[in-house]
């Protein structure tokens, strides 16, 4: 069966909103009827995920059924400090991505400035901020505190509970260290030190397994098919049976290691509506090579608590990551990968991603960002197919679920400006 008669035979049984020849799916796309206006924003029953681009970091911000809400990673780091190897910077520069992200918030948040929940995925600066680059080093309560990524955007936004890692002892599993983060574990103490003095921020430890930690908070007997499973933090991940492994332990003991790589500490989570799944684990990407040769992958073991989703966020930004395992295990309708680096969604990560031998079917693959440097080294291959034009310019990401999850849409908009203009949507059903 070839790529068009697979289609025609998954329309005919699950009854896709794709037409037969998928390249017209991105021409539908940018004619459907939100094309051009703004943002229509979001209504009761709807679970939405903004990707907000800036060039510099990862951010997403997540509104649940009920109106309960997220911000999952705010970062901010010296991008623009890598010359050629930089993206645009978006809106502007004017900004930090810390004071970009809460506007956006600000201006999709149907509750205001009040968000329920923020995360940190991992310590990294692009995903939390840093002390080494900021919009501006003040003395507080006697103490330094710099403004960048996510105390930048608590400058703003009333965040009312943090769900971290390794709260409260920070040594999980080892003793963190700042060497590697830019003090990004310097700036996030110092925050949560005083929000909680200023404003009463809670705080408390990521438990894997759970699928509670993370809850509807408004009318949660309104959605009873939502839920948040944490699947991965620490090392370590969670099979469905609720039994533990830790896949640094031993390694940590034989090796007598010192520091491990933070990426490999991300937290994961599906998050579940209805007929939906969607997959997102940080930077969740490691690896060691073994006495034979060979290379340990913990994405692999990721794959064995993993199952079919419908729309995968990419690990690692892309950056020599996703296996084949695990990408089987996923076997997406949908990728959406948050960028500030012209090595993201490198070539061979993309060839997986696009591979049909992993497993069957059409896919969209949908970065933040596709800047003109990379397609013109890599717009004749068989992957760039699969990514839609309304990445080259760069925009924010909005996938929206509606209620039951049988229908879900990704619809970038502009990030030009704050417009919120729709530059293109992609409607799919989930399969």
């Amino acid at each position: 069966m070839d790529r068009r008669d697979f289609m025609k035979s998954a329309a005919a049984t699950a009854g896709l909103l794709w037409l037969n020849d998928w390249e017209k799916v991105f021409a539908a796309g940018e004619n459907d009827a939100a094309v051009g206006k703004p943002w229509k924003g979001w209504k009761k029953g709807q679970f939405q995920i903004h990707f907000i681009y800036t060039g510099v970091a990862e951010s997403m911000f997540m509104i649940f059924p009920d109106g309960t809400t997220m911000l999952l990673d705010c970062g901010d780091h010296d991008a623009a400090g890598r010359g050629k190897k930089a993206v645009p910077i978006l809106p502007n520069k004017e900004k930090h991505a810390g004071e970009w992200i809460a506007r956006y918030v600000s201006r999709v948040n149907p509750q205001g400035k009040d968000v329920d929940y923020m995360m940190l995925s991992h310590y990294h600066s692009d995903h939390g901020g840093c002390t080494g680059f900021y919009s501006s080093k003040e003395m507080r309560d006697g103490k330094e505190y710099f403004l960048s990524g996510f105390a930048e955007a608590g400058e703003t936004l009333r965040f009312h509970k943090a769900i971290d890692r390794s709260w409260p002892t920070f040594d999980t599993p080892l003793p963190m260290k700042d060497d590697f983060c830019d003090g990004t574990i310097a700036l996030i103490k110092g925050f949560y030190e005083y929000q909680q003095k200023h404003h009463g921020l809670q705080i408390e430890r990521f438990e894997l397994g759970r699928e509670d930690q993370i809850a509807l908070l408004r009318k949660p007997s309104s959605y009873p098919d939502f839920k948040v499973r944490n699947i991965c933090a620490n090392g370590k991940i969670c099979y469905a049976d609720g039994h533990i492994r830790d896949l640094y332990g031993e390694r940590i003991q034989k090796d007598n290691l010192s520091n491990v790589n933070e990426n490999g500490m991300s937290m994961g989570m599906v998050f579940s509506y209805g007929d939906f799944r969607f997959f997102t684990a940080g930077d969740f990407s490691d690896k060691w090579k073994l006495d034979d040769g060979s290379y340990h992958e913990i994405e692999d073991d990721l794959a064995e608590v993993c199952s079919h989703v419908n729309v995968a966020k990419i690990n690692h930004h892309g950056h020599y990551s996703m296996t084949t395992d695990l990408i089987k295990a996923l076997s997406a309708q949908a990728y959406v990968s948050c960028v500030w680096d012209q090595a993201h969604n490198v070539d061979p990560v993309m060839e997986r991603l696009s591979d049909r031998t992993i497993y069957p079917g059409d896919r969209v693959v949908c970065p933040g960002i596709m800047p003109c440097e990379r397609r013109a080294v890599h717009g004749g291959k068989e992957w760039m197919k699969d990514v839609p034009e309304a990445s080259y310019e760069g925009g924010h990401i909005v996938l929206n679920v509606e209620k039951g999850g049988k229908r879900f849409s990704l619809s970038y908009l502009t990030v030009a400006d704050e417009s919120m203009k729709v530059r293109s949507v992609l409607k799919f059903r989930s399969i």
